[in-house]
């Protein structure tokens, strides 16, 4: 028996190459199941970047989350608008510039996403259960690596909303 037989590992593909078919598979299934896993969010995945960009990382100027997630300015203050209304977050004066306003999440803004990020988690290790745990450790570690050196310095939750098509708007 060899090491492949061991691992059930499947042998490489004889069809030519598999990279981009196997990462349009991927994309795809993942942008379907992480928009039923945030279903209940305004706007769905879209949303889900939003709030996440909001909620992980420090608060952003209204233009600022536009640009990073290339949203235009105007559907995002639709899109903040309607999350400011569900009371997931909330519009404050910069106190170094007048006239911009930080998004900040609200503590519901934050429970909200803590759900909706145990949904999404569970939803991509459904798409990747095919592979055993130590596989999946390592397939994302190497396509972090590939997706770094790839697009070094790259905002990792923009490239998501660029690859899903999120940023073309709605």
């Amino acid at each position: 028996m060899t090491a492949r037989e061991q691992t059930d590992t499947p042998p490489p593909s004889t069809q030519g190459p598999v990279l981009g078919w196997s990462l349009a598979v991927l994309l795809r299934e993942w942008n379907a199941r992480v928009e039923g896993a945030s279903h209940d969010l305004p706007h769905g995945v879209r949303g889900y970047q939003v709030l996440s960009a909001v909620v992980h990382d420090a608060p952003p100027t209204q233009a600022a989350l536009a640009a990073r997630l290339g949203i235009d300015r105007t559907v995002m203050t639709y899109l903040l608008d309607k999350f400011e209304g569900c009371g997931l977050l909330e519009r404050r004066q910069d106190p170094a510039d007048r006239r911009a306003r930080r998004i900040v999440p609200t503590d519901h803004g934050r429970r909200v996403l803590a759900d909706v990020d145990a949904r999404v988690a569970w939803a991509e290790d459904e798409l990747l259960s095919a592979l055993p745990p130590g596989d999946r450790r390592v397939l994302l570690a190497l396509l972090e690596h590939a997706a770094a050196g790839a697009a070094p310095g790259a905002d990792r939750c923009a490239a998501a909303a660029g690859s899903a098509g999120l940023t073309q708007e709605a």
